[in-house]
């Protein structure tokens, strides 16, 4: 029996494409991989093995979803594109270890979805190429819903993969960093240029992986006020950390007693948000709390 054709090869893509008459839509971010070393690269990061499985979103024609069906022992697809279920379930049909779903992930209850698709797997990942104009939403969603996750493994844009990863003091950190950091340790894989997308996207793309924290690296007396906090600090960059929370917490007077709450927490009012680390975030945003301010 010769062996089928990797769907990920440029020639297998554009015959897939071809054959189903499959137009891309601009609007669902729709840009498929082409390139069998970037492919290998994810799911190695993702540290698969037949006693695991992998939750893809937005599959595309299966490009990935092949290379996980190889490795993953279950692998769930969710894709919102209806026209490209048929095309799914035909280069797919090899491959018994493979569901396809048809729906938007942030709808999904994924709970639900993990209860059906992974009963009895011992770890599950989540291995995507993301539509880069939802990539924020659709990870948040991931990471706030604590779901049994082992890593996140992603393309998404350049530029949101080095914010989330970025270390105090640089210029990629900020709320998103933190957010990210709070509920995983992100690291870069690869950095991934756009010739090998079809179509090509306007810009560059990374691979990240967020390991999921079993607990955050800080404690908080409220994780929704901590994260207000967060906001609140780089409501405007340019200004002092001491600005930006009188702006949202204490809007008359007070400057006196934020201040005074700062030196309590260590923090020279002074600084500005992109200076403090999670840790100080943590300590400033439980004395808040406790202080009641809200």
């Amino acid at each position: 029996m010769n062996r089928i054709e990797d769907i990920s090869t440029p020639r297998r893509t554009k015959e897939i494409i071809s054959r189903h008459g499959f137009s891309f839509k601009k609007s669902l971010g729709q840009n498929f991989l082409i390139d069998q070393n970037i492919l290998y690269k994810i799911v190695e990061a993702a540290g698969l093995d037949e006693d695991k499985g992998a939750l893809e979103i937005g599959p595309g024609i299966g490009a990935l979803t092949e290379k996980l069906a190889q490795t993953a022992g279950t692998v769930t697809a969710v894709e919102i594109d209806q026209r490209l279920i048929p095309i799914l379930r035909e280069v797919l049909e090899p491959y018994e270890n493979v569901k396809v779903h048809h729906g938007d992930v942030l709808k999904v209850d994924l709970h639900e979805l993990f209860r059906q698709d992974f009963a009895g797997v011992s770890k599950v990942s989540v291995v995507a190429n993301l539509p880069y104009y939802v990539t924020t939403p659709i990870l948040m969603k991931l990471l706030e819903e604590k779901l049994p996750l082992e890593n996140i493994v992603v393309m998404i844009q350049k530029e949101v993969a080095e914010r989330m990863a970025a270390a105090p003091g640089s210029k990629d950190y900020g709320s998103l960093s933190i957010a990210v950091q709070y509920y995983s340790e992100p690291k870069l894989v690869c950095i991934v240029p756009h010739t090998v997308f079809i179509p090509q996207p306007n810009v560059a793309s990374a691979v990240i992986r967020l390991a999921v924290r079993e607990q955050p690296p800080v404690s908080v007396e409220n994780e929704g006020f901590f994260f207000e906090v967060v906001q609140a600090s780089f409501a405007q960059r340019r200004k002092t950390i001491a600005n930006n929370l009188k702006s949202r917490f204490f809007p008359g007077e007070g400057r006196e007693r934020l201040e005074q709450l700062l030196q309590e927490a260590g923090i020279e009012p002074s600084r500005r948000g992109e200076t403090l680390s999670i840790e100080e975030y943590a300590r400033l945003s439980n004395i808040l709390y406790n202080a009641d301010i809200r």
